[in-house]
Order: C-alpha cells, then sequence, then structure tokens
C-alpha cells in the first residue's frame, strides 16, 4: 500500500506568521508608548541641574539645603520670604550648597493652564540658559505669584520676568515649547514625603538628607530652624 503523501498548508501557515507578525508589531507600539509615557523628556543640560534629582544647585558648600518648592504656592512664598535671605547668604558665604527643585503638584489650582508645570519648565529653561539667574528668576516669580485658583502668569509674562532676572531671549522659546515639561513631572515624584504626610506637599525642606515636618520643625526662626541643624 503506498503512504498517503501530506501537503503542506501554505496559506495557514501564511496566515499563523502574519498574525505572529501584527502581535510583534501591536506589542512594539505598546512598549513603545510606555516608554515614551515613562520617559522624563528632554533633560535639562546645566552644570548646576542634577539629571537624576532636578536639584539646581546655587552655592557649593558641603552641607545641603535641599527645598521642594510649587510656585503657585503661597506657602512656598512665605518660606521664602522668611527664610531666603539666610539660605542664599549660607550659599554665598560657602556653608551650603541651596538645592532647589522646582516640582508641580498644583497644576489644579490655574483654571488648566498648568501655570506650576510651566514656571517650573521655565526655572530650568533659566538655569540652562545662565544658572547665575536662578535665585534672582526665583524672588521674581514669588513677587508675582498668582493666586491660588487663577490662570497664572502667561508664558510671555514668566519669559518677561526670566530676561528681568538676566536670561537671555533664548528662554523665550523654551518657555513657550515646553521644554522640560516632563522632565518636571518625572521630578515632582520624587519629592520626599514629610512625616505623617501621604502625599507630596510643598514647601518640602530637607536639611543635609534629613526631611523636616514644617509642623512642628519650621517656626519661622532661620537662625533655630537652619542654622542650628546645620551647626549640630
Amino acid at each position: 500500500m503506498s503512504a498517503v503523501r501530506k501537503s503542506t498548508n501554505w496559506f495557514a501557515l501564511g496566515v499563523t506568521a502574519a498574525a505572529v507578525v501584527i502581535v510583534l508589531v501591536i506589542g512594539g507600539v505598546v512598549w513603545f508608548a510606555n516608554s515614551q509615557a515613562n520617559s522624563p523628556g528632554t533633560v535639562p543640560e546645566s552644570s548646576a541641574v542634577d539629571p537624576d534629582t532636578g536639584a539646581i544647585a546655587v552655592g557649593s558648600g558641603e552641607q545641603t539645603v535641599d527645598t521642594y518648592v510649587d510656585f503657585m504656592c503661597p506657602v512656598c512664598n512665605s518660606f521664602e520670604q522668611a527664610y531666603g535671605p539666610t539660605l542664599q547668604q549660607l550659599a554665598d558665604d560657602g556653608t551650603i550648597t541651596l538645592n532647589i527643585h522646582p516640582i508641580a503638584i498644583l497644576d489644579r489650582q490655574s483654571q488648566g493652564t498648568a501655570f506650576s508645570t510651566r514656571a517650573a519648565n521655565a526655572a530650568y529653561c533659566v538655569a540652562v540658559d545662565d544658572p547665575a539667574n536662578v535665585t534672582a528668576f526665583v524672588k521674581a516669580m514669588y513677587a508675582q505669584q498668582p493666586s491660588e485658583g487663577t490662570a497664572g502668569l502667561d508664558d510671555a509674562a514668566i519669559a518677561t520676568i526670566a530676561k528681568n532676572a538676566g536670561a537671555s531671549d533664548a528662554v523665550t522659546s523654551c518657555i513657550s515649547d515646553g521644554t522640560y515639561s516632563r522632565f518636571v513631572a518625572a521630578v515632582t515624584e520624587k519629592t520626599p514625603l514629610q512625616a505623617g504626610v501621604s502625599s507630596i506637599s510643598t514647601p518640602t525642606i530637607a536639611i543635609n538628607g534629613t526631611v523636616l515636618a514644617n509642623r512642628t520643625d519650621l517656626t519661622g526662626d532661620p537662625q533655630k530652624d537652619i542654622v542650628e541643624r546645620l551647626n549640630g
């Protein structure tokens, strides 16, 4: 009895191969979309910016004070008025490195304009343009801080503040393009939590890596709250 010859079903093989290709393509698209969503985007390239933490360094002292601030946060403004001059002096005299972390947790308070993100993005634009102008920009932003619940400053107004603080015209497009917006979102997630607090809050202050509790550790006296802790 002769053996029955089995023919190859090329149509079925073709359909299977096509299905495998489609699955691989879809998987690749999903992977790419996820990687893009989780990417920090464009990272600010500046000698003053830590690409991992987002800190903008002022000064070069051995001890560190980290401030995590949102430019729409009224308590951050109060902190700047009370502690800013002392922190600046400590940075100027070489006692500390002041690490400013512009973050965005109050976008919901700006009528859909994402003011907090745009303002933090602008701080990085200034740092990339010339980090020497960052502290002047920060002070000027607080001086013109919008109230929570308003639309905040538009990009043109923020760019004017940046240029008045010493930045070049190059910051204008950086601000309007939101060049570092995704980076702002990424570093915001790295903000440490204060003791007893379940979500990120501003201002958050850390001295030599130890996070302070605003309600109990900040009295409004920079000598007691900052200087004495630095001196041990």
